[in-house]
Parts: C-alpha cells; sequence; structure tokens
C-alpha cells in the first residue's frame, strides 16, 4: 500500500556517538523523504562530532562503534552539524517526520544539534519539531507485533535486509515497514499522517527528554525530582531559583530552553498583572464601578 500523503514525510535515522542526548552526537544521517505521489527522494550525511565547548572532534564510544561500524578515523574530513545546518534545515521544512523508535531518541537528537549549532555556532534555526507531526513507526509495530526493526522486516515486507545499522538501509527499511503495517492492518490503521502521528504518540510530553509533560488539565506538569506531580506555574511562583538549577545543571539544551520559554510565559504574565493592579481605572471603568456600588447599597448610602 503505497501512502496517502498531504504534504511530504521525512523517514530519518541517525547513527551517533553514544545513547546520551546531552553529550553525545550525530555520526551520520539520513533522510528519505516521500512526496505526495510518493516520490522518493534520498539524502544521507556522515558528520565529524563536534564538541563545541572545547573546539574538538567528540570521540566515538566503542559501544556505538560496535553496532554501527564507524570510527573516528572516518569522520575526521567530514563536515560538522552546523556545516550542514542548512541543508538538513532545508530537507525539515514542509514535511512530517517518521521513524523506527525515532520520538525517543533520533529526535531528541537531532533537536539537541539544531540546539548547539544555535546557542554555540550563531546559527538561526525556523524549524520548532515540537510543532512537527511525528509517526513512529516502532510504536505501531510494538502495539501489534512486539519485535525489533530487523524482525519487523521480515514479518511485513518479507526476507532479511542487508546493512543493518547503517542509517540509509535502516531508514529504507523503516519506510517499507509502514507500508507493510497499513496493508496488514486495513482495519485499525487509516493510511493517514495525522492518524498515524496521535496513534504512535503516548503520554505528551514538552521536551524530548520527559522532564515535562502535560497533565489532563493540558497543564505543564514537572515529571521528576523534589518537585515531580506539580505544574511548572505553582514550581515557578513558590520557587523561581529551581528554574536557574535547570539552566545550570546536567540537561540538555532541549529541556533547558523548554523551561526558559515557560519562565518567560510566567514573567510576562506577573509583569502584565504588575501593570494591571498598579494602572488607574478608566473613566468608563470607573462609571461601571460606581454603578455596581450604586445597585448594592442604593443610592442614597454612596456619600
Amino acid at each position: 500500500m503505497e501512502l496517502e500523503l498531504k504534504k511530504p514525510l521525512l523517514f530519518f535515522d541517525i547513527e551517533s556517538t553514544g545513547l546520551n542526548i546531552a553529550s553525545d552526537s550525530i555520526i551520520e544521517l539520513c533522510f528519505v523523504k516521500i512526496l505526495p505521489g510518493n516520490e522518493q527522494r534520498i539524502k544521507t550525511w556522515r558528520v565529524k562530532p563536534w564538541d563545541y565547548v572545547n573546539r574538538c572532534q567528540r570521540p566515538i564510544n566503542p559501544s556505538a562503534q560496535a553496532v554501527h561500524g564507524i570510527s573516528d578515523a572516518d569522520l575526521a574530513d567530514k563536515p560538522t552539524f552546523y556545516e550542514i545546518m542548512d541543508e538538513v534545515v532545508q530537507w525539515l521544512q514542509d514535511s512530517d517526520l517518521a521513524g523506527f523508535n525515532s520520538a525517543k531518541f533520533d529526535l531528541p537528537m537531532l533537536a539537541e544539534e539544531l540546539e548547539r549549532a544555535r546557542k554555540y555556532a550563531g546559527k538561526s534555526c525556523p524549524i520548532d519539531l515540537h510543532k512537527v507531526k511525528m509517526v513512529d513507526v516502532q510504536t505501531i509495530f510494538h502495539t501489534m507485533e512486539p519485535r525489533n526493526l530487523k524482525a519487523a522486516y521480515r514479518f511485513y515486507v518479507g526476507g532479511d535486509f542487508e546493512n543493518a545499522h547503517a542509517a540509509e538501509a535502516d531508514t529504507l527499511a523503516t519506510y517499507e515497514v509502514l507500508k507493510g503495517e497499513l496493508d496488514r492492518y486495513p482495519e485499525t490503521l487509516k493510511n493517514d499522517v495525522d492518524f498515524l502521528a496521535s496513534f504512535t504518540e503516548r503520554q505528551k510530553i514538552v521536551d524530548y527528554a520527559g522532564r515535562l509533560v502535560y497533565n489532563e488539565k493540558k497543564e505543564v506538569v514537572i515529571s521528576f525530582g523534589k518537585h515531580k506531580g506539580k505544574t511548572a506555574r505553582e514550581v515557578y511562583f513558590s520557587e523561581p531559583s529551581y528554574f536557574a538549577w535547570i539552566e545550570n545543571g546536567d540537561f540538555t539544551l532541549d529541556t533547558k530552553r523548554q523551561f526558559n520559554l515557560l519562565k518567560e510565559q510566567f514573567e510576562a504574565e506577573k509583569k502584565a498583572e504588575s501593570q494591571r493592579k498598579n494602572t488607574p481605572l478608566s473613566e468608563a471603568e470607573m462609571e461601571d464601578v460606581f454603578a455596581k456600588l450604586q445597585g448594592k447599597f442604593g443610592q442614597g448610602n454612596l456619600f
């Protein structure tokens, strides 16, 4: 079954120096863009992982290298992420996203690289990945048939695929698996990105690390530590220094950014409330107050 798309759907996969979003980096990135009508475009980058603080190439964790087979020497002459960022953003623009387990790792890692380029290299980024629809093909697979990508490919497509854990092979396999899932579960799944993004979304998170989540009232709630379960608003107005602790702590840049956006929102609300209290009533507001007092106490009791 081919995909029915209203806008491009960008499948992507990342290989990295390790699994720590805050301290590891992308070393390989593949995009497979499926256009409405199912035209397919592919772009793969090898990336020199850059440590912006120490201004040097970030080393690959040996356990990660054992999985993807990419060495530090393989990347020495490759561009850094901030050097390819403009092209990456062009691919991302006007597209929904899809991947295999991408909501938990690839998407947060991509967001972190964008934040680093913005913070340390002064790059502007018009893309807010939090506002992009994301279809996680693994979530569909695990809901229907819990296994991994290789098993998913065998189950939905047939046979095995070569070069597992190479970004391009994994990305193309993920595209084929999603089409196979749509073929197999027509009574459960809709061939529609809005539906699939909603189907694969679990807890509604604010930042990719899940430090901030939405509750049933759609309020932003802190999900860890001593303030777990409290709204961010409640914590800001009772302990504003907590937000400074987040900014200076060992958290991802995306988490810090979302806390800072909330802080800016709360500060603006506090300033507006202060201005409202200190602003004299207008003539119309005075007349309204006078009329209400007349109604409550009567004309003769006001003076």
